[in-house]
């Protein structure tokens, strides 16, 4: 397809935050003069639908970026390492899905409705941040220039699709196998690469990624330090405690926060919220409205309710945070951020 527009790179479209990356591509009707959907060898030769048309995977290598205006990289954090560097001499602008690059300091992390300004400093790469940070700071950066913010203290309750298809496969087949009463042998959660594993269906597992030798798994340090640096508060005070549960898809949260200003009311907080750009107010104790990942599941769009006051510190406030991991997590924030780049003036279609 020779029309005007840009040349699009997929890197692991046949992967499920790839997959999620092609249909939010096509839903926005983002301007595609050329799309190449690329992967490793092992997927390489597969077909894949977009906008009607069958389009065949490509192996990944270094010239498969000749003429690429924008690559999105999904496949995993080795892969970016390797190839992203490659695109960007090709003259290509990276958006990386993976951790290779968050914590650069030459390399945006950006989450539009936060820091979309960061992007007009990159030098070919930026990254997108871990999804449960992404929805956590959509909903607290509002807050943060209404009221100011001290200090942030969540757990999360994430889905199993963040860990990969194989670990989606494994709760559906040890659901199956447990209402039988059948033996179950876990051989993917927590880390797949340790070498112990739980079940995950009628379970809830408290740990995500490795253990780090501050007691703090990688996950959870992932969501301190990438928070700060999107919020360009190094000083925030952050702490994180991530769970995986038995949910297909959408991360929940529990945070609890501190803000600066005082006698800052629920109705307050709720108006800021109501008006933020990316978040959808669902709060009515009266009518039980609260935001639920199942419900979640494929919308765009991050969910909080359940705000309330802390009942010893004036300056306190618990909420409950909902989104779909593969969509603003991951897939949806990435089109975002080349929506900018495009908005910005910063890339020419």
């Amino acid at each position: 397809m020779e029309q005007k527009g840009l040349h699009v790179a997929v890197v692991g479209a046949t992967g499920a935050v790839g997959q999620q990356m092609l249909q939010t591509l096509e839903k926005r009707n983002f301007p595609l003069a050329k799309l190449s959907l690329l992967s490793s060898e092992r997927s390489a030769g597969k077909k894949v639908m977009f906008k009607g048309t069958e389009i065949e995977v490509q192996v990944a290598k270094p010239e498969s970026f000749e003429g690429v205006h924008i690559a999105l990289f999904s496949a995993g954090g080795s892969v970016s390492k390797q190839l992203a560097p490659e695109a960007v001499k090709r003259g290509a602008v990276v958006i990386d899905n993976t951790s290779a690059f968050r914590m650069e300091e030459n390399v945006p992390l950006v989450v539009p409705e936060v820091n979309e300004e960061d992007l007009k400093w990159h030098n070919g790469i930026i990254a997108n941040p871990n999804c449960s940070t992404i929805q956590m700071v959509v909903a607290l950066e509002p807050i943060r220039k209404a009221f100011g913010l001290k200090r942030v203290i969540v757990s999360t309750y994430q889905a199993v699709s963040g860990a990969g298809a194989q670990a989606l496969e494994e709760l559906k087949t040890q659901a199956e196998k447990m209402l039988k009463g059948e033996e179950v042998t876990p051989e993917i959660l927590p880390v797949k690469s340790e070498s112990k594993h739980y079940p995950i269906a009628f379970n809830a597992i408290p740990q995500i990624d490795k253990f780090q030798e501050n007691g703090f798994t990688f996950e959870e340090m992932k969501m301190i330090n990438e928070t700060k640096k999107i919020m360009h508060m190094p000083d925030l005070e952050v702490a994180a405690t991530c769970v995986r549960i038995p949910v297909m898809t959408g991360h929940s949260e529990s945070v609890y926060i501190e803000v600066e200003k005082e006698g800052v009311s629920v109705e307050e907080m709720k108006a800021v919220l109501k008006d933020a750009p990316g978040v959808v107010l669902q709060d009515d104790p009266s009518e039980q409205l609260y935001p639920m990942p199942l419900y979640a599941a494929g919308k765009n769009d991050v969910f909080v309710g359940r705000i309330r006051k802390d009942l010893n510190r004036e300056t306190g406030f618990h909420l409950w945070i909902v989104s779909d991991n593969l969509l603003k997590g991951a897939a949806w924030n990435s089109v975002q951020i080349a929506e900018s780049l495009l908005k910005l003036g910063l890339i020419q279609a």
